[in-house]
Parts: structure tokens; sequence; C-alpha cells
């Protein structure tokens, strides 16, 4: 059994304009597929119980240590090929300037 980060993304509706969430939960599982199952089952509830959609989109990230995962270890990783300088490709993904997010 291996251990998983799996990330989904939800459309959250409710208020003014729309929010979307990228969700990160953990899964021991003998495979891919099978943590990706596990999130997705989760993932369902969390929609339902937060009154959010659920997009049908999950990514999995098998956690390259063979015990319990630990302080510091990495458990979702992505990497995305582009053309961007790193400025534009940080604003363009993860500093629209439209995130919630606590200040640091």
């Amino acid at each position: 059994m291996n251990w998983y980060g799996v990330r989904c993304v939800f459309r959250w509706t409710a208020g003014a304009g729309r929010s979307y969430e990228e969700r990160v939960t953990l899964w021991q599982a003998p495979s891919a597929e099978d943590a990706i199952a596990l999130a997705e089952a989760e993932a369902e509830t969390y929609a339902a119980e937060n009154g959010v959609e659920y997009l049908g989109f999950a990514q999995s990230y098998r956690l390259a240590s063979h015990g319990t995962p630990g302080a510091g270890t990495e458990v979702f990783s992505l990497l995305r090929d582009s053309r961007l300088e790193p400025d534009a490709y940080l604003d363009a993904y993860f500093d629209t300037g439209c995130e919630r997010q606590q200040p640091h």
C-alpha cells in the first residue's frame, strides 16, 4: 500500500461570483486509480455537505516515502510546461488577484 495525494477541483456558487477550490487529500491505496476512487467518493460527500459542485477532476501523486507521511512530506506535485517568464507564470496560475488566502 502506498500513500497518494489526490487533488480534486470544486466550484462554489454561493454568494457573489464564482469561486473554485483545489483540495489535496491524502489516501493509502494499492494504486493511483484506487486512491482517486477513494478521493472522488470523499469529494462527492464534501460537495454535498458544503453545497458545492465537484467538477469530476482528480489528479494523483504517489508519495515517495514508504512509511507514514510526516512533517515535510511532499503530498502533491505537478509539472507544467510553459513559455511564460516566472512573474507572468505566477500571475497566470497562482496570483491572479482573485485568490482567497491568508496574508503572509
